[in-house]
């Protein structure tokens, strides 16, 4: 399977801009830059996107390893929070840092932080990225409580929160 995106960048990097398109047509000539506007316009960045890919294959990536154990989320939400640095060298990517809220119908605990573990191992993104990468997954479990209205806002019961390390340390993460 091939994924095809490209982009047209014009001028230097500081007072210049690209457009990116893919395949799918979802982004079709977004502006990006260094610089985040453009015209007065709202651009993004390979950083961003970065972000934004891993935080959607890890929930996919979580959403297939509940599926398995028969837990099927209401909903999982996923930031992803990209940390640079200013090397010699130029900017690198020296961590991401995952925030992981999954509503379940019913929660079980043991099988969640399974399916999470294993969601890090087979998450595509996470596995092309070279960089330190950790987590915090809280589960929200409704089942426990009986029926419960669930509105918009609502503060969410029984959560549990735990950091699980998503990738080594390495060269790059120090």
């Amino acid at each position: 399977m091939m994924r095809l995106a490209s982009v047209i960048w014009q001028a230097g990097l500081k007072d210049g801009t690209g457009l990116i398109s893919t395949e799918s047509g979802v982004l079709k000539e977004t502006p990006c830059s260094v610089n985040p506007s453009f015209e007065g316009q709202p651009v993004t960045n390979p950083e961003e996107l970065i972000a934004a890919a891993l935080a959607s294959s890890f929930s996919m990536a979580l959403s297939a390893e509940l599926d398995k154990d028969g837990l099927i989320p209401e909903n999982i939400r996923t930031a992803a929070g990209l940390m640079m640095e200013r090397l010699e060298s130029g900017w690198i990517i020296t961590q991401i840092h995952l925030e992981v809220r999954v509503k379940l119908l019913k929660g079980d605990w043991d099988k969640f932080e399974a399916a999470a573990k294993a969601a890090k191992a087979s998450c595509t993104i996470s596995r092309l990225l070279n960089t330190k990468i950790t987590m915090d997954v809280k589960l929200e479990s409704w089942g426990s409580f009986g029926k419960i209205a669930r509105k918009s806002g609502s503060i969410p019961l029984g959560g549990r929160l735990v950091t699980i390390p998503l990738r080594e340390e390495n060269e790059f993460s120090k």
